[in-house]
């Protein structure tokens, strides 16, 4: 028979036990998260700041991109330099795309190592380690490819491939606006293309032209007017390619901002799409062809989950997301757009509201709409993959628990 002295006791020890259990819960959370076990895990259990997916909106961006792609008659080569994440790779190309896009050899190095083939490197390798390491690829994976702009790294290229006895795969990076890399349009792209083709260790693939400014021009109009006179060059050098009998089996580029516009135009034979996954605060305030204010053709997927730490002054909060989580002024709040992010330091970031809007207290959670994706990403070891409240996965992002970053 259980007494009435136990029975109290055991109400009153209640809530020390639970409080214990949880100590104890909390503390065996990163054993857990390493081995795969979410059972009973929510965004209120997760450590912060940290990177949630919303995988419902994920996968919808996912799937209208390779829809629309489809539709237009267009190969998808995703950029991977967004996520860095196999597992969201490896759902790209399972939507249908024909390859990946990776903006550094370890990029391609990760991709490649987990199975994944049809990389495209858009930097061309210079220097001994990325020669050596792009050969190695080539020579691992026939599929990869990377790009050239100059005569001198191609000749680096083919000395390296002959010495392996193997081909690299080799496109030609033609000038289409951005100064940052491309030889000029025209006669000195088709001599390089000439160059590379003379090459016994390279093949010829294709040709790549980048408007990387015309992504993020404001209306769709004046974007697609930009990325008209960016891809000018381009178009006239494949039509020189063409006429001169030499190979022209992709002409790669594009972004998520120009998808609509490249695809109509029929520039190119592939888009190299990244940012469609998740979405920033960057792209939404470009404007879309639909609504010239707002660009929502792809979701906002993507949140920074943070904590609110301190709330002693009016209409302000504290959150644990500052400087090293690479919070931005432009960034923006979910579910609360009047409200404005600031910066407080390293470790501390602010959110602050008007008068009549509800505002956040002491140990809240905010989730906040990251400006730039390439740069946030980069600061975090993996994203909690979120239904609704519930994390349903982890991926592992490249850097902090993947391979080496550069």
């Amino acid at each position: 028979m259980i007494s009435r002295r136990t029975v109290c006791a055991s109400l009153i020890a209640g809530p020390a036990l639970s409080a214990a259990a949880d100590t104890k819960r909390y503390a065996s959370l990163e054993a857990r998260f390493s081995r795969g076990d979410l059972r009973d895990i929510h965004k209120e259990d997760l450590p912060t700041p940290a990177m949630v997916v919303d995988l419902d909106l994920f996968e919808s961006n996912v799937k209208k991109m390779a829809e629309h792609c489809r539709a237009a008659g267009i190969q998808l080569r995703s950029h991977v330099k967004v996520h860095k994440s196999t597992d969201i790779a490896k759902r790209q190309v399972a939507s249908g795309a024909n390859g990946l896009t990776c903006a550094t050899v370890a990029e391609c190095e990760l991709m490649a190592g987990a199975g994944l083939t049809g990389i495209l490197l858009t930097r061309q390798p210079a220097g001994k380690n990325n020669i050596h390491r792009v050969v190695a690829l080539a020579k691992r994976e026939p599929t990869f490819a990377t790009v050239v702009d100059d005569p001198l790294v191609a000749d680096w290229l083919q000395d390296c491939a002959a010495a392996e006895k193997t081909t690299v795969r080799t496109v030609v990076d033609v000038f289409a606006g951005l100064k940052r890399h491309g030889i000029e349009a025209g006669q000195p792209a088709i001599d390089l293309a000439k160059h590379v083709d003379r090459s016994k260790n390279l093949k010829l693939a294709g040709w790549m032209g980048y408007s990387g400014i015309a992504a993020h021009v404001p209306g769709w109009p004046d974007r697609k007017a930009r990325s008209l006179g960016d891809l000018a060059g381009l178009r006239e050098t494949v039509r020189l390619a063409k006429a001169a009998g030499l190979p022209v089996e992709v002409v790669t580029g594009g972004s998520t901002g120009t998808y609509n516009i490249d695809s109509e135009t029929k520039d190119l034979t592939e888009l190299q799409a990244g940012s469609y996954v998740f979405m920033d605060t960057l792209y939404k305030v470009i404007g879309g062809k639909r609504d010239p204010k707002v660009y929502d053709d792809f979701a906002m997927a993507l949140t920074v989950l943070s904590t609110v730490v301190s709330a002693r002054h009016p209409k302000l909060c504290t959150i644990d997301a500052g400087n090293k989580a690479l919070l931005r002024t432009t960034d923006e709040v979910k579910g609360h757009p009047r409200m404005k992010v600031i910066n407080q330091g390293a470790e501390y970031g602010g959110i602050t509201w008007e008068d009549g809007d509800q505002g956040f207290k002491l140990g809240d959670r905010v989730e906040i709409y990251p400006s730039n994706l390439d740069m946030s990403t980069n600061c975090y070891d993996r994203y909690y993959v979120a239904r609704g409240e519930k994390i349903v996965d982890i991926w592992p992002i490249m850097g902090r628990s993947g391979a080496a970053q550069r």
